[in-house]
């Protein structure tokens, strides 16, 4: 098992959770590692929508981003990802809780991944769970001081 650089861990969670998406969106990148990630957010009434639901776009953009995280640790560190298709099933409504998806890189490329993510409440119930296919961007790396993820 590849072991990676904690300082890059450290730095790479503290630039996602610092960037205005995730801050608007309420949603904090929880926990990274090779294959895998973490993202919580915690429900208020801007995730709702009409019917005192929280608003399928929020569960949609938990495995948008839960899946990107997923596969990001394996393309160069010159490169970004950008999502191409994302598809996602609605299993059981949520209202006003805190949500955790998890996702999960099945098949790494040069060019393009795919990746799948569940979210879930706070009682473990499984609210939805997607899928994502997700192209490699060489040149839109993002900079990192404490260099590259795994240790030289």
């Amino acid at each position: 098992m590849l072991e990676p650089n904690p300082e890059y861990i450290r730095e790479l969670i503290g630039v996602v959770n610092a960037s205005p998406f995730p801050g608007h969106m309420a949603m904090r990148l929880a926990a990274i590692a090779l294959d895998a990630a973490t993202i919580e957010l915690e429900t208020a009434r801007c995730h709702l929508q009409p019917f005192g639901i929280v608003h399928g776009g929020v569960l949609a953009t938990l495995v948008d981003t839960a899946t990107f995280w997923a596969v990001f640790l394996r393309v160069p560190a010159d490169s970004g990802l950008v999502n191409i298709d994302l598809k996602l099933n609605y299993l059981k409504p949520v209202v006003d809780r805190p949500l955790r998806a998890e996702g999960r890189a099945i098949r790494t490329g040069k060019s393009i991944s795919y990746a799948e993510a569940t979210v879930r409440d706070a009682d473990g119930g499984l609210v939805a769970h997607g899928t994502s296919t997700l192209m490699t961007l060489p040149g839109k790396g993002l900079p990192m001081a404490a260099g590259k993820f795994l240790p030289a």
